[in-house]
This record gives C-alpha cells, sequence and structure tokens, in this order.
C-alpha cells in the first residue's frame, strides 16, 4: 500500500475531525468574506466536494444507518458478553478495572498491554473465569483472555514478529455453540512507536487470511490501531469476510480518553455474519488511555439476514494483501538487523 508513513496514517485516523474544520471553515468563509472572488469560490466548492466525500465514508458508522437488528429465537445461542480494553501496561489502578469487570460481569473479557503486574492483580477473578490464555509480557503487546465460557482449544500466533501475539480461541457456549474468538493488538504507526503501518497492516491481514481459512463462526475483538474506514480495514474485512460490528451503531470512539478533540475509533470489532450483535458501547474510564468496548451478540446459523453485508476481495486485491504481509514480515526483520 503506498503512503505508509505514519503521517499520512494520521489523517485516516482523524477523518472525523477534519470534517468537523472543513464545515465550520466553510461556514466561516460565506460569513466573513463579503466580497465575491472566483478563488475564494473555487476553495469553497472544492471543500463542499471534500465535505461530501467525508460524510460519504462516515455515514454507515453512524446510527442513521441501516442494520441488520434480530431478535433472539429458538434456533439462537443465548446473549453472550464481550468486555474488551487496552488497559495501558503503566496503569496501576487495577481495581477499578476489576471493579468494571464485576459490574458488567462479562462471560468474556480481554485485556491488552498486560504484563505480570496485571496478570497477578487479576488472579482474583481466577476462580470466576476458570478459562483463560494468558501472555504476559512487558513490550506493551501482553494479553490475556479470560472466559467463563468452556475454551475447548487456542493458539497464540506471532505472525509478523515473536513479540507481537494475537490469541485465537475457541470457545463453546453453554447450549452448545462454538465460536472462534480471535484477539488482536497490532502495533500503531505513530512517531514513538512504528515509523509506518507496515507491520500494523501485515498483521491484521494475516489474521484476516487465518480467519477465512480456519474459522467458520467468529468474532473479532482488540485494540487494532487503525479506524474502521481506513484501507487495511477494508481489505481485512474482505480477506476475513466479516461485518464491522459498528456499522449503524455509531462511532464508539475509544482513545485517547483524556483528548477529546483527538479521540479515535480503534478499539474495533468484526464478526461472520451468522453472529448478531445486540449492542455495542463503550464504558467508563478505569485509568488507562482507552476506554473499554462492551459487546452483546448472539449466534444464529439458520439464517442468512446479514450475509449481504460481507464483501469478497475484488481481482487485484488478493496479490495486495500478500504484499502488504510480506511488507510487515520483512519490516519486522528489517528492524532487527
Amino acid at each position: 500500500m503506498p503512503l505508509t508513513h505514519w503521517f499520512y496514517r494520521f489523517f485516516e485516523f482523524g477523518k472525523i475531525q477534519i470534517l468537523i474544520l472543513q464545515i465550520t471553515a466553510l461556514i466561516f468563509s460565506f460569513i466573513l468574506i463579503d466580497e465575491y472572488d472566483v478563488w475564494i469560490r473555487i476553495l469553497q466548492v472544492l471543500t463542499l466536494i471534500n465535505i461530501i466525500g467525508h460524510l460519504v465514508t462516515l455515514s454507515k458508522y453512524t446510527s442513521f444507518h441501516k442494520s441488520v437488528q434480530k431478535e433472539p429465537c429458538d434456533i439462537s445461542s443465548e446473549i453472550i458478553t464481550v468486555l474488551s480494553a487496552n488497559v495501558f501496561q503503566e496503569n496501576k489502578e487495577y481495581e477499578q478495572f476489576i471493579a468494571l469487570i464485576n459490574k458488567y460481569n462479562p462471560d468474556i473479557f480481554l485485556t491488552m498491554e498486560s504484563d505480570k503486574n496485571w496478570e497477578k492483580a487479576l488472579s482474583v477473578l481466577d476462580n470466576k473465569y476458570i478459562y483463560s490464555v494468558k501472555v504476559a509480557l512487558d513490550n506493551t503487546y501482553g494479553m490475556h483472555l479470560y472466559s467463563k465460557l468452556k475454551i475447548t482449544n487456542h493458539s497464540v500466533h506471532y505472525f509478523v514478529a515473536d513479540d507481537l501475539p494475537s490469541i485465537e480461541a475457541i470457545i463453546r457456549t453453554a447450549d452448545n455453540f462454538e465460536f472462534t474468538f480471535f484477539a488482536v493488538h497490532p502495533p500503531p504507526p505513530s512517531p514513538t512507536e512504528e515509523e509506518n503501518s507496515k507491520e500494523r497492516d501485515g498483521e491484521l491481514l494475516s489474521i484476516a487470511k487465518k480467519i477465512k481459512q480456519n474459522a467458520d463462526t467468529c468474532v473479532v475483538v482488540g485494540d487494532f490501531n487503525n479506524v474502521a474506514w481506513a484501507k487495511s480495514s477494508i481489505l481485512f474485512r474482505k480477506t476475513s469476510e466479516t461485518i464491522d460490528g459498528r456499522i449503524g451503531r455509531g462511532f464508539i470512539s475509544s482513545f485517547h480518553t483524556k483528548y477529546w478533540f483527538l479521540r479515535f475509533p480503534i478499539d474495533l470489532m468484526f464478526h461472520t455474519s451468522d453472529v448478531f450483535i445486540d449492542e455495542l458501547k463503550s464504558l467508563e474510564h478505569f485509568g488507562s488511555d482507552h476506554f473499554p468496548i462492551y459487546a452483546k451478540f448472539f449466534i444464529n446459523k439458520k439464517t442468512s439476514e446479514q450475509e449481504h453485508l460481507t464483501e469478497n476481495l475484488e481481482e487485484g486485491e488478493h496479490e495486495i494483501v500478500q504484499e502488504i504481509i510480506i511488507e510487515g514480515i520483512n519490516e519486522k526483520s528489517d528492524n532487527r538487523n
């Protein structure tokens, strides 16, 4: 993919903020500029075209966009609840997070940036969440998966780097519905971390290919360090043939908790067409730089109501996906040399 440097990726992240600034600038240009100037008019028209483009892209992530809503029925699973949180490794507010878990009582919860200290603090929940997959790392890419529902099998993958895990778990509900749960947390392109998005995109698309190859019913959650409308997120959705859980439900911005004007929806959820989301929202602050994400969903394998929401890779995109994966692997190798 062209223009992978973090500077260009920032403009994908800030599409909502850019839209607001453009609308504000256009309104004030009409209020403050009285005299006619052809170049001003040209700029106003170009700004309006840009605004329309942003609105078209973002409109599907608003509540005005129709998304499939289906009530559970006799052939559906019971409601399953998931809480996903980037806890911020340096955050020591362990009790606040544990209180959050006890308050919402999810069937499954996922932590990212969780190290040995977080693992020790969360051990008080081990009796309640008897199934778990624990990958404690001190490089801000540790992750822990806790479940009341039975984890029948699991794998920890390292697709592009041996210090960047993702978790794949087969989970069975009490009413014998089985699904694959993927936990993801690739590195962000930023001036303080990765110079470009190659490693992030390679990791995400490796997971997408894995989902397409092996998974049946599937839910993918985590800190994607990406926005849903970015090209790489769209390729992820097409490659995995999953549905973006945010469509029709709002932006649900999750990062950064301290700066409301620089808040981006980067903690995402994707799912296969037989998974129906009943609720998706962010929760209250607990000391991290991310808000946690909470979802309720159920499984219904006997309906095809959502199949039209999935998309497939177009001609030439398979090659693009493979190139991005190779670039991600090579980027990590180059950084070590």
